[in-house]
């Protein structure tokens, strides 16, 4: 169990809670949901856990280098979810496990990972974007408060585990079509515990946060008003070491949205510029009606 740092910092801890997964047998996990009034489940909250599953089968000495996952169905934030974990390849540098999320005797998600054991080798990285401090930018309550308190969309006004801070535009400037892409910086709102498991599995929660969203800059149109948006899949590599408890650049970009979906990219960079995870997601984007 991870030891949390300090009761200061509620929605960090909530979070570290939310992916310390009950083993209940062999290759057998239990999660639960937080409290919420929306009953479908958060899909970083269930990438994050079937990585934290999968995770807990592996040699600890490995990485987690990539995941592909699928929602399959909605999840059910009302009933726990086991995640049955199949240990499909151990090699002697590379590890694959396969996740499935189960509710109500359904498949609700699957995931593939795999892991390996860190090695030296070749080394470039893309150059970080040019974008300002995010100690100059508003945070997500400090953006979206005013009309999020107007539209009583209360999840934009609560506390949340990750400080987003956007560098590109404002909710104004939501309401026209604007370029095909955006730049996040985001990190948790409180400390972690040093486990890099724990910071891999934070970031894979963080990282459904803003994705998809991105789709729908070129159309004028924002989440919050009213929009149908759900993770189709999702799939990320893991290349550098970092931390969730730093601050993060997510430059994302949406190369193509077509018969209802939306598809987008995103590059994490450490705040000293070296790239250190790649994702890559799909979603239905289906206008409001």
């Amino acid at each position: 169990m991870w030891e949390i740092l300090s009761v200061s910092q509620a929605a960090v801890d909530a979070l570290v809670q939310l992916l310390d997964l009950e083993p209940i047998e062999v290759n057998l996990f239990r999660g639960t949901s937080p409290p919420s009034e929306r009953q479908r489940v958060f899909g970083g909250q269930v990438a994050g856990q079937a990585l934290v599953a999968a995770s807990r089968t592996v040699d600890p000495e490995t990485t987690i280098h990539s995941l592909h996952a699928y929602f399959l169905r909605a999840g059910d934030s009302r009933v726990p979810i086991i995640y049955e974990v199949e240990r499909i390849f151990d090699g002697l540098s590379f590890t694959t496990r396969r996740v499935s999320a189960v509710q109500h005797g359904r498949v609700i998600f699957t995931l593939s990972a795999s892991f390996q054991v860190p090695e030296d080798g070749f080394d470039h990285s893309s150059p970080m974007p040019e974008v300002p401090s995010p100690d100059s930018l508003p945070d997500v309550q400090q953006r979206w408060g005013e009309i999020a308190a107007a539209k009583g969309a209360d999840e934009y006004l609560r506390d949340l585990p990750f400080d987003l801070r956007n560098c590109d535009w404002t909710p104004e400037d939501r309401t026209e079509p604007l370029p095909p892409y955006q730049h996040v910086w985001m990190k948790a709102t409180g400390s972690l515990p040093d486990d890099p498991v724990l910071h891999a599995c934070a970031l894979t929660y963080a990282s459904d946060m803003t994705l998809l969203d991105t789709a729908l800059l070129p159309h004028g149109v924002r989440k919050i008003d009213e929009v149908f948006m759900a993770s189709l899949d999702h799939a990320m590599w893991f290349h550098r070491p970092f931390r969730a408890d730093e601050w993060l650049l997510y430059a994302q970009h949406t190369p193509s949205a077509a018969s209802g979906r939306g598809f987008t990219t995103g590059s994490v960079f450490t705040a000293d510029g070296k790239l250190a995870v790649t994702v890559a997601q799909e979603g239905l984007i289906r206008p409001p009606r």
